[in-house]
């Protein structure tokens, strides 16, 4: 089946370190995107496989808290989960529900995210650390956040890419 046209961006083979890392990062962010292109609420809401609660929609969701909790926790700024909290651990999975207002909030609060972190990947270096609380009671370098992120999308894309196979046999890299 042929899906919507991909018109993600490649990053370029001869920049400086942050730039590619970057460059990566909104690929993956934007293959996010191309996955869940031209799909109803239903269909983004849709679970993999019970008794898992991994959908598109969740990824969204999931992926806005990581976003908001990496990079302002790195920048010093606090950051109230919208979907994981207790009693709901996997409130970001468990509550993608297949409505309008629920993908339109879950992509504005993603979005929202995604710029604020280049926002703040813009205004810092590399190299720079920031000390982390729990529950990792350690320092982070930008740098190091670039990179998990890069890993954080990269498989949560793979996962994309069986979730939009079974709703609609549209495949792609």
């Amino acid at each position: 089946m042929t899906g919507p046209p991909d018109t993600r961006s490649r990053p370029s083979t001869t920049a400086n370190e942050l730039d590619t890392l970057v460059g990566f990062l909104d690929r993956f962010r934007e293959t996010l995107e191309w996955k869940c292109a031209g799909l109803t609420p239903h269909q983004l809401a849709t679970r993999s496989v019970p008794p898992s609660q991994l959908s598109l929609l969740g990824l969204v969701r999931h992926l806005a808290e990581v976003e908001g909790w990496w990079w302002r926790t790195f920048a010093g700024e606090p950051f109230p989960k919208r979907y994981t909290r207790e009693p709901h651990p996997d409130g970001a999975f468990s509550g993608a529900l297949a409505t309008a207002d629920a993908v339109t909030d879950a992509w504005d609060y993603w979005r929202a995210e995604v710029d604020h972190s280049r926002e703040i990947i813009a205004a810092h270096q590399l190299d720079d650390v920031a000390e982390f609380g729990a529950p990792y009671r350690k320092p982070f370098s930008l740098r190091w956040i670039v990179v998990h992120m890069i890993e954080e999308y990269a498989r949560h894309c793979g996962h994309a890419d069986f979730l939009r196979e079974r709703i609609d046999g549209v495949v792609g890299d």
